[in-house]
């Protein structure tokens, strides 16, 4: 169980990555002793199972959730926080960290320290340095300015981050955290502070996340933002749809002025009157599905116990959730 002696708590969600997380443990076993409890989410593995002699091996006090099928990173964490948000007491700061090695264990110290402000409920990593390949910087360079212009609100961190325990017990109360954690914490209000860190590179093996993976990725975090989305969407067809009428009664006054070459006039009411149509029914659609979207919204708290298959304790004996 979580304890008083227990300074912060770490929840890492691993996925057939049994080497690098037993790397991080012992990292994290190194740095910070008997103050961390991990909480490690293993999310469905089938190759490489996560046991509990992972985080006893490297001398550290911690828990790991076994899930019944492969739910996904995004899910695995929220599930994690479910989990934490039932057992922590309400002075333990939570932090979310990767499992591969690429959130520096060393640099948990600064964003503790920057959570410690009254003004601060979630401090959140924004990378300084990474890692990465040309074509993922490209990607995530483009991926952030058409969020950006899709909803409204910037978004330049992942999954690093620490969190008080108000912050945690509100998010795992909205259902978009097991959708994209980075967006949930967004669309929560809470008082975000970002810290500048270095990325690392991975203890061990190559990462499961591919451009596919990826990309489905940065569109859950669009999900979040359904409303956002749709309604500038909607303007956008709207407006479209008014210059396409504009078009239109120019191209009158210029064939009633004799301005227009033979043909022109009809090409080009046809095109704008299709314009219209389409970007006014698209205009029309989006704001029916706004509608359902803002009705069909549920805000249900994590339910880990749904998930989890069996908890195992570095101090007890293997239980069901």
């Amino acid at each position: 169980m979580i304890e008083k002696l227990h300074r912060f708590i770490v929840i890492t969600p691993v996925y057939e990555d049994l080497e690098a997380s037993s790397l991080l443990f012992k990292e994290l076993a190194a740095e910070f002793g008997s103050e961390v409890f991990v909480v490690a989410v293993d999310d469905g593995s089938v190759k490489q199972p996560l046991e509990i002699e992972s985080l006893t091996n490297a001398g550290i006090d911690g828990v790991v959730l076994k899930l019944r099928r492969n739910e996904g990173h995004q899910r695995a964490i929220a599930i994690g926080l479910g989990y934490v948000s039932s057992h922590m007491q309400s002075d333990h700061p939570v932090v979310v960290m990767d499992s591969d090695g690429e959130d520096l264990p060393a640099t948990i110290p600064t964003l503790l320290a920057k959570l410690n402000s009254n003004q601060t409920d979630i401090v959140v990593a924004q990378r300084k340095s990474r890692v990465e390949t040309f074509r993922f910087k490209v990607f995530y360079a483009v991926y952030k300015r058409f969020f950006r212009l899709m909803t409204g609100s910037a978004i330049s961190f992942g999954n690093f981050m620490a969190l008080k325990s108000s912050a945690v017990k509100r998010l795992v109360a909205m259902h978009e955290l097991s959708i994209h954690v980075a967006g949930a914490v967004l669309a929560s209000k809470l008082r975000t502070s970002v810290c500048p860190l270095d990325r690392g590179p991975r203890y061990a093996g190559q990462s499961k996340m591919n451009f596919v993976g990826l990309a489905l990725h940065g569109f859950k975090g669009l999900m979040v933002f359904a409303e956002n989305v749709l309604v500038r969407i909607g303007i956008a067809c709207a407006v479209i749809s008014m210059l396409a009428i504009g078009g239109v009664i120019a191209a009158i006054v210029l064939k009633m002025i004799g301005f227009t070459t033979p043909g022109w006039f009809s090409i080009a009411l046809g095109i704008l009157v299709l314009i219209f149509l389409q970007t006014g029914t698209l205009a029309l659609m989006t704001l029916m599905l706004t509608g359902v979207v803002r009705g069909g919204t549920v805000t249900t708290a994590i339910s880990y116990q749904d998930f989890v298959m069996e908890v195992i304790e570095t101090r007890g004996k293997p239980k069901l959730p």
